[in-house]
């Protein structure tokens, strides 16, 4: 069954017109690559199916609901409880601690203190990261901070992830090391993943491919 559908998406800025008609379908547990080259549509894409931008026309549908009518104190909660996000800069808050940063989304989805910092840990262990709890990110390397930012998108349990070229800023080996912890998560949480991504490796690791051009699926 389709966790998330696209419906002849379009999306302008301004006069310019990228998204063109986007029709496509996610099922639950699938990893979904999104190709194709800079200016495609990919990063635009990922943030309106997010939520993150509006659509100009077309509708997604979230586990058979339309969000079109939503309000945007709707929308905004709807994105906290269901959608994680990774982005090529893993945008780690630079006075909190790897273990507060993961924390913040529950916070502002006004979770539980004390069973957020407990999953927190949890994903901590499960990332290979117990003993970096307390480190800040610039005490962390490259892949330790995109790791962290991994755990952040998990905190809320969300039905999808979105990823925006994820191992844009990580040299070969984190990169390798990120694209199998997607699959392992895919894995032990049944976690669903949509990646932006201009890594041949980690797209042909996914289920399928859905590649952009000029923003239209072809």
């Amino acid at each position: 069954m389709a966790i998330i559908e696209a419906i002849e998406l379009k999306k302008n800025f301004g006069k310019v017109e990228v998204l063109k008609g986007i029709n496509l379908s996610i099922c639950k547990g699938e990893i979904v690559a999104i190709t194709g080259a800079s200016g495609a549509g990919k990063t635009t894409l990922l943030q309106v199916l997010g939520t993150l931008e509006n659509a100009n026309s077309g509708k997604i549908i979230f586990n058979n609901v339309d969000l079109s009518n939503f309000s945007r104190k709707k929308i905004a909660d709807f994105r906290n409880k269901n959608i994680g996000f990774i982005f090529q800069f893993h945008h780690l808050l630079p006075e909190f601690t790897a273990l507060e940063n993961i924390c913040i989304p529950a916070f502002i989805g006004k979770k539980n203190k004390k069973a957020t910092e407990e999953k927190a840990m949890n994903l901590l262990n499960l990332l290979g990261l117990s003993h970096r709890v307390n480190h800040k990110p610039s005490e962390l390397s490259g892949g330790e901070q995109q790791r962290v930012a991994v755990a952040r998108s998990l905190i809320n349990d969300p039905e999808i992830i979105l990823a925006d070229e994820p191992t844009g800023n990580l040299d070969s080996k984190n990169a390798v090391e990120l694209n199998k912890l997607f699959i392992e998560l895919r894995h032990k949480l049944g976690q669903t993943f949509i990646i932006a991504t201009h890594n041949e490796d980690l797209a042909n690791s996914a289920d399928r491919i859905i590649h952009l051009v000029d923003g239209k699926i072809v």
